[in-house]
């Protein structure tokens, strides 16, 4: 076991023809996320075979990191503003890691 670990796996659906912009636009979390402390992944992945998708793995210390992330001034204010490029709301999976390598 990953010793209260949590993850999420988000996929991200862009309008089409939007994917890159909606990538470029994600940039921005990548500065905020360095300074927490309990953020240990955040990982943008595009989709292989969907032009339209792309995937974002988290995976933080446990729940209340999780939380303070999501409740973050910066993501309050950050995800109104994925909106032009987004087609639909963002699906979010939340799972628990079990073992791995990294973990």
């Amino acid at each position: 076991m990953s010793a209260g670990k949590v993850a999420v796996i988000a996929k991200i659906t862009s309008l089409p023809g939007k994917r890159d912009e909606l990538a470029k636009a994600l940039d921005i979390a990548f500065d905020n996320v360095k300074t927490e402390a309990g953020t240990l992944y955040y990982i943008l992945h595009a989709d292989n075979t969907d032009e339209t998708v792309l995937w974002m793995y988290e995976l933080y210390t446990g729940q209340e990191a999780l939380e303070s992330h999501m409740g973050s001034q910066w993501f309050k204010e950050w995800g109104p503003s994925l909106a032009p490029f987004l087609g639909g709301r963002p699906e979010l999976i939340f799972v628990t890691p079990l073992a791995g390598k990294g973990l």
